[in-house]
């Protein structure tokens, strides 16, 4: 087994919502989103591992969590041995910035449009006294370059940001992460803003790297089906709690959890000869708020196999295969996920509704 990198335990990140001095008085507690609703989960040394789920569920915010942007509320948070919950001395929190990185969903607003390429790269190297002259940290912008394949970096380094394309910023913006030689980073949809065709030649640099450089990291992202090839292992979130975590091939294989059965169901098909028919989502609605989490199974009010003791108790954690493959659902590993696909014909009208097994679900 990997060393651990990462290790939370109970982590919990309430938000408190302002109120009107009406409210305040109509209400006899604090109104909180749950953001993140005390989650475990554990990232191993040179393995990547993913965070899906919809918009709002909590992933960036369990990213800024490990990150130090934002302090928890409460729980326990270990990266390499270090408690970073408790973390409060300058010192230790910039020494910390430098072993742990964040790559940015927005290359375009990520970097500063007044700095050239050179001037984005030597600020770090500048905060954290890294480099005796100009020379030397002009060799490690150029290095730094090379490694995302923006080569040769003479042409790009005194460019600014508006001068590069999507791709070509996005490279300058791991390059920014990689000139300090972190253990970990965070990559918070890393490639979502970006067209489909550059996606695939950054999410092969970012896993060239982890060999290059004995990375680790904390991939989240919408899309589920780039963490088959991208990530070791997956959690799944749902309204602040991790409902399904374990091996990633698993996970997607065999889903234990109606919530990431539905996530893949979501998946567009990527064979031609699938693309005449329609899947049928078997949840409705919307995600609830984080001030109103529902009782019992937080995932209820929406999944299609709900019975009594779903709406009454918060199921355990169950681990059926016992291979490190985890839900929270009263019913893990005991329903046959079906999902119901309309065949079409040439004119768009339905031919006829039939139920495929998960296995039948494509997601690569």
């Amino acid at each position: 087994m990997s060393r651990t990198i990462v290790k939370a335990r109970n982590l919990r990140k309430d938000f408190e919502i302002s109120q009107s001095f009406m409210q305040k008085l109509r209400r006899k507690s604090k109104l909180k989103v749950r953001a993140v609703d005390g989650i475990d989960f554990d990232i191993y040394e040179k393995k990547s591992m993913g965070l899906v789920g919809e918009s709002g569920c909590g992933k960036t915010t369990v990213g800024k969590l490990v990150m130090k942007l934002i302090d928890a509320t409460s729980g326990e948070l270990y990266v390499k041995g270090q408690n970073v919950v408790d973390l409060k001395d300058k010192r230790k929190l910039k020494a910390y910035r430098r072993m742990a990185q964040m790559i940015y969903q927005d290359p375009f607003s990520s970097l500063d449009p007044r700095f050239k390429v050179f001037d984005i790269l030597e600020e770090p190297l500048l905060i954290h006294g890294i480099g005796d002259s100009i020379d030397e940290r002009t060799a490690m912008i150029e290095k730094a370059l090379e490694d995302v394949r923006l080569t040769p970096p003479e042409e790009f380094i005194d460019r600014y940001p508006h001068m590069l394309s999507g791709g070509q910023r996005q490279r300058v913006a791991i390059a920014r992460c990689l000139i300090l030689n972190p253990d970990f980073i965070v990559a918070d949809e890393p490639v979502s803003m970006l067209d489909v065709s550059v996606r695939a030649e950054l999410l092969n640099l970012m896993k060239d790297i982890i060999d290059i450089q004995d990375l680790t990291y904390l991939y989240i992202t919408h899309d589920i089906s780039t963490t088959r090839f991208f990530t070791d292992d997956i959690g799944v979130m749902y309204l602040g709690d991790l409902v399904e975590q374990g091996p990633v091939g698993q996970v997607l294989d065999n889903p234990l959890h109606p919530y990431t059965q539905a996530l893949l169901t979501a998946v567009p098909e990527p064979e031609p000869d699938r693309l005449d028919r329609i899947k049928e989502i078997p949840i409705k609605g919307e995600i609830p708020s984080g001030t109103n989490v529902p009782d019992g199974c937080r995932f209820h009010p929406r999944c299609p196999y709900t019975k009594d003791i779903c709406k009454k108790k918060t199921p355990p954690s169950k681990e059926p295969s016992k291979k490190g493959h985890k839900a929270k659902c009263h019913f893990a590993g005991e329903i046959e996920f079906k999902m119901r696909v309309a065949k079409l014909t040439d004119d768009g009208k339905v031919e006829k509704v039939e139920e495929l097994k998960m296995d039948d679900v494509v997601v690569d």
